[in-house]
């Protein structure tokens, strides 16, 4: 066979053999020879970089002020139109774009055609404790002496004008979100007004329905009653307060202690918000007495009193305690024992005020 290699027959060339030297380690090949700017050798032209950079941030600020503007000029009522929604909607997201892209992209302008861009390598050493404290309060001192802010007003004044405007647009919107729900997230329009039980009546023409409707096997989409009559919060309410009502034979219930009278001869009624993230859950299979949440598939046992067996939920439907008044109509007897729906940061709080 040939002999593999670039080299003369006596010179193995790429391939390395027995007896030559070898070198130990890949020797250092050292740093490229450093290119300058034009901002490093002409005055001008770093005066030139410096406006540029300043009106980038510039940019910035105007963006903030577009945003702004256009969040509390243009006003959003009852009679606002779809032309005047996304007029305000592109005023709002250029004026975030740009506040943005005018802090980003003159930062990186700055860094590119001003600060020194010369490349350093330095042995590893071991740490030490105040020499090293040291050490870093003099790397810190030397970035803030190669950026050039001190020696550049410009840049640092619209900077610094650029970052104070910037969180005004995340203040703007924080404020939106309304005032806090307290306790309100903890009740709902089941609870008994002016020592009144509400009736639970259909979904949506808000019919009552009496236990005798209500068949094994059967299923009712239910809401409280005097839900249709609100004038204001009539979405918010019922978001809380919709209400599954089943029957199923009162040997296939598994009643807990405590829940003995939270149920009527096999009607039960449980919350239909699921516990994950708050979906309808609106699927019954009658032959395995399953509920089933459309989104995550999150399946609740209601033999079991809606326990999770399969599915992201992780707490069980809440039940409601019902009745029936004298005239044979289903009632709500309290309000949820829970808070209805998913998990929030004070809803064991609010569970333990309920009960107490």
């Amino acid at each position: 066979m040939g002999n593999h290699s670039d080299g003369s027959p006596n010179h193995s060339g790429t391939v390395a053999t027995a007896g030559q030297n070898v070198v130990e380690k890949f020797q250092d090949p050292g740093l490229p020879p450093h290119r300058l700017r034009p901002a490093d050798t002409d005055p001008r032209a770093a005066k030139r970089a410096e406006r540029q950079v300043a009106i980038l941030f510039g940019i910035s600020v105007i963006g903030t002020v577009i945003f702004l503007v256009s969040y509390f000029a243009i006003d959003l009522g009852q009679d606002s139109t779809i032309a005047t929604i996304r007029t305000q909607n592109l005023l709002l997201g250029l004026g975030t774009a740009f506040a943005m892209l005018g802090i980003g992209t003159g930062v990186v302008h700055w860094a590119k055609a001003l600060m020194p861009d010369h490349e350093v390598s330095e042995e590893r050493h071991a740490i030490r404790t105040e020499e090293d404290r040291q050490a870093a309060v003099r790397i810190v001192e030397d970035i803030v002496e190669e950026t050039g802010i001190k020696r550049r007003p410009l840049i640092r004044n619209t900077l610094l004008g650029a970052v104070a405007l910037a969180p005004l647009p995340a203040l703007a919107v924080f404020g939106d979100l309304g005032p806090r729900p307290d306790d309100k997230l903890a009740h709902t329009m089941w609870a008994p007004q002016d020592g009144k039980l509400k009736r639970l009546t259909r979904d949506p023409d808000g019919t009552p329905i009496k236990a005798s409707d209500v068949t094994i096997g059967s299923a009712f989409h239910v809401i409280p009653e005097g839900l249709n009559e609100l004038k204001e919060g009539k979405l918010n309410a019922k978001a809380k307060a919709v209400v599954l009502l089943m029957r199923l034979n009162p040997d296939d219930l598994t009643i807990s202690k405590g829940r003995e009278t939270w149920s009527y001869n096999g009607i039960v009624a449980y919350s239909k918000i699921c516990t994950h993230v708050g979906c309808p859950v609106a699927l019954y299979e009658q032959q395995t007495h399953h509920l089933l949440c459309p989104c995550h598939q999150s399946t609740f046992d209601l033999t079991k009193e809606c326990k999770v067996i399969f599915g992201p939920a992780s707490r069980p439907l809440p039940q409601l305690p019902i009745s029936v008044d004298a005239e044979g109509y289903l009632v709500a007897t309290s309000d949820f024992k829970e808070p209805v729906g998913p998990s929030y940061w004070e809803r064991d709080e609010h569970e333990r005020l309920i009960n107490s």
